[in-house]
């Protein structure tokens, strides 16, 4: 699975984010790739899933799915969050 995660600068929030998401894809046995941008750089990238901060994610214009992620610093509100996805994937 393909995760583009999005922030102001394209690192810090957006790379502990995907470390995060890499984390839990594992638990679900799910392999995580993806790549920390900014937000003029998400557009044309190949990705199955986009995650960014709420404020962030109302600027992103695709059709691929945006997670608006709630508090970037609980795991388990991400976790709750990403679940869905990685469940499509697994099964």
């Amino acid at each position: 699975m393909r995760i583009l995660t999005v922030c102001g600068m394209g690192f810090g929030t957006s790379l502990m984010l995907l470390m995060t998401m890499k984390e839990i894809g594992k638990r679900y046995g799910v392999a995580i790739e993806g790549e920390a941008v900014d937000l003029g750089s998400y557009k044309g990238k190949p990705c199955d899933l986009i995650a960014a901060s709420g404020e962030i994610a109302k600027q992103i214009q695709t059709e691929v799915p945006v997670l608006a992620i709630k508090n970037l610093l609980n795991k388990a509100d991400i976790e709750e969050q990403l679940k869905p996805y990685l469940e499509k994937r697994d099964g």
